[in-house]
């Protein structure tokens, strides 16, 4: 298998912040960089970014000019030059408990929009909101937790467990066999002709491999062998997964899917491929999505079409 992901081709991968983990137990610290005249600020609600008008960008603004809610250090932007922390510029969110507007975007919308610095804040923060909004209480002795470290953890005042976010992994995988066709499958819940790689979560105590191999087999009755590459992540934050994207070699062919999560799989050549998407009967992945790079990855070139 030659097959790979074009590289900066991942929407959500791309990130130039430097997360600056050390100074979110720096209180002092913190208190200055927010209340420097240069540093920026992006809302959040839900799972929704606050964006310009023209629905491109994430709307940055002044922390005099931020509404209350959870405030989270997103990083310092090494780039912009010296800030007002002599380090650069402090980035921060806000989350707040209102209802998304039509201000406010989500991620499949903004994905392939952003530039790196604005995707890596969105990522970041999208992931955090979420974490937040489900884990307001102690999983050990439900007490009411305490955000802390500027954001990043939920601290317990009952029993003194500490919360950290979670990231659950995810494969994501395109198989071939050996005349070099690619396996794609249909969910139940999608239209005819949408179609999209195969993929799961990784189980406790399984490796990423086995986990490639298990979801294909379950899915779709094809055993994947020895052949596993890994090709690259992307995360997802919707709510919570990382998505480890791989190529697999199949050694059997003869599909039997699994019913209450595949409504269908077939083998597709490129000329399969193009003639469906091209005649508009077959619809790819979005172009924020991992599974879509996978799937040019192998066919060689960019395809037109998405969900």
């Amino acid at each position: 298998m030659a097959y790979s992901i074009a590289p900066g081709s991942l929407a959500l991968s791309r990130s130039v912040l430097d997360r600056a983990a050390d100074r979110r137990r720096d209180d002092a610290w913190l208190e200055k960089a927010w209340a420097a005249p240069d540093t920026q600020v992006t809302v959040v609600a839900g799972d929704q970014l606050q964006v310009i008008d023209d629905r491109t960008a994430l709307r940055l603004i002044s922390p005099s000019e931020a509404p209350p809610g959870t405030r989270v250090f997103l990083g310092i932007d090494r780039e912009s030059g010296a800030g007002q922390t002599a380090e650069g510029r402090a980035v921060f969110a806000v989350v707040v408990a209102d209802e998304p507007d039509e201000s406010y975007a989500g991620l499949r919308e903004l994905g392939a929009l952003l530039n790196d610095r604005e995707a890596g804040m969105a990522v970041h923060i999208v992931g955090l909101a979420n974490w937040h909004a489900v884990h307001t209480h102690c999983g050990n002795c439900g007490e009411h937790t305490v955000v802390t470290e500027a954001g990043h953890v939920r601290d317990c005042p009952g029993c003194g467990m500490r919360h950290f976010p979670r990231s659950d992994p995810a494969i994501i995988v395109l198989v071939t066999d050996d005349q070099d066709r690619a396996l794609l499958g249909r969910n139940g819940a999608w239209p005819e002709g949408r179609y999209s790689t195969l993929a799961g979560f990784v189980e406790p105590g399984e490796s990423l491999e086995a986990a490639v191999r298990r979801e294909v087999l379950e899915e779709t009755g094809v055993t994947v062998g020895p052949e596993v590459a890994y090709a690259g992540s992307q995360p997802w934050p919707l709510p919570s997964s990382l998505m480890l994207g791989f190529y697999a070699k199949a050694t059997s062919t003869d599909i039997e899917v699994d019913a209450d999560e595949i409504a269908e799989a077939k083998w597709f050549t490129r000329e399969d491929l193009r003639a469906l998407v091209d005649a508009g009967t077959m619809a790819l992945p979005g172009n924020i999505s991992i599974s879509r790079r996978l799937i040019e990855g192998w066919y060689g070139s960019g395809l037109s079409g998405s969900w």
